[in-house]
């Protein structure tokens, strides 16, 4: 199977030196601050846990994509799904994004729950006709007679080397269409506690995961370890409390917000952390709640800065809250250009660590002082 999943990885313009990378996406990142819990656990098995207690709890939901069974997934994120409940459940397909997604939104038509996984979610292009035509529209064209419980889900944005092509963050794409819940996890309780909420849910639901997250590990609560445990979509996290500066993000980048606040509060500058969770429906209420009580806003993502989820919070808050500002708003995004390959402007593009510190510094009116460099993308 390795030359297989080889040969596919090759036609999709990846090099033989980026497969472990591109299979694995295990690094460390920003560090966290969580309340104490009794375990830790990967973001991978978060995710492949929540699959198979799911699949257990329900016999319609079914999984299928390119390498989810016999190769167990290419980030092995369906580990041991096709041993234990049959190639009727986990399809493997052919390298064709547009047919099993149709496939999928025809099956939640009759009833049945899938899981499409894609690769990356750049590929999900190749499917987005089912996804925002067929699946997202389709409720409301019936008049409410049509359900499409679905789940589409794989690693979202940024990775490490893998070019311009398999980098994009499609938060904003998805999360600009009606009929649509879009969710993007950063910890273990998020993927667990989310993917089940996305599984049960009688709606479409866009599941963007981070690759670089699968193999990080998490405190775990008692209770998200609990097959019946799941959380609201459409409801933040406030990561950390603060009163100075309330900074926003999903994904991966939550990790940094974290890191930046922690460096922030040794000059002083308690920050408000949130991590979003959903991007939609986007939970204005904590947002705003956020920021009257800071007056201060910065909104951290990868993608890019024109019509961006930082972008649409901006909006949300000059709305709601503008009276409650005291300073500009800043927004820390990707840079405005197709992801480069060479590492070094790699690391560019996405936003980092200082960068999150120095916006939060301007919009708390501070003199800019040297921070220490983030690790490196």
């Amino acid at each position: 199977m390795s030359g297989i999943i080889g040969r596919k990885m090759a036609s999709r313009g990846i090099s033989a030196l980026n497969m472990d990378k591109f299979l694995l996406g295990s690094r460390v990142f920003a560090s966290r601050t969580f309340s104490s819990a009794a375990k830790e656990m990967t973001v991978r098995d978060a995710l492949n846990s929540a699959l198979d207690e799911e699949m257990s709890a329900d016999p319609k939901v079914f999984i299928m994509g390119e390498e989810v069974g016999e190769y167990q997934g290419a980030y092995k994120i369906t580990k041991g799904l096709l041993d234990k409940y049959g190639p009727e459940r986990v399809l493997d397909t052919p390298i064709t994004e547009a047919g099993f997604a149709g496939i999928g939104v025809g099956a939640a038509y009759h009833g049945l729950k899938p899981i499409i996984e894609f690769m990356t979610f750049n590929f999900s292009m190749q499917a987005i006709d089912h996804i925002i035509n067929s699946a997202a529209k389709s409720n409301y064209m019936s008049a409410g007679q049509i359900s499409v419980p679905i789940v589409f889900r794989g690693p979202n944005g940024a990775a490490a080397g893998v070019g311009a092509q398999h980098s994009q963050c499609y938060a904003a794409w998805y999360g600009a269409c009606p009929g649509l819940k879009v969710l993007a996890p950063y910890s273990s309780e998020d993927a667990r506690g989310l993917l089940k909420a996305a599984i049960r849910d009688p709606d479409p639901v866009v599941f963007l995961e981070n690759e670089l997250l699968y193999g990080e590990s998490f405190p775990v609560s008692a209770e998200s370890l609990d097959s019946s445990f799941s959380l609201p979509i459409g409801k933040a996290k406030i990561e950390r409390e603060g009163k100075d500066v309330t900074i926003t993000a999903f994904s991966k980048m939550v990790g940094y917000a974290l890191k930046a606040a922690e460096i922030l509060a040794k000059e002083g500058i308690s920050a408000e952390v949130i991590n979003l969770r959903s991007i939609r429906p986007l939970d204005r209420p904590t947002i705003n709640a956020s920021v009257r009580k800071t007056n201060r806003l910065v909104t951290v993502e990868e993608g890019f800065p024109q019509h961006g989820v930082g972008a649409e919070i901006c909006a949300s808050v000059v709305e709601e809250s503008f009276e409650y500002l005291d300073a500009p708003v800043e927004r820390i995004c990707g840079a405005d250009v197709p992801m480069p390959y060479a590492a070094n402007l790699e690391r560019m593009a996405v936003p980092q660590v200082e960068d999150i510190v120095r916006a939060a510094k301007r919009a708390c009116y501070r003199a800019a002082k040297s921070v220490p460099m983030a690790a490196t993308a």
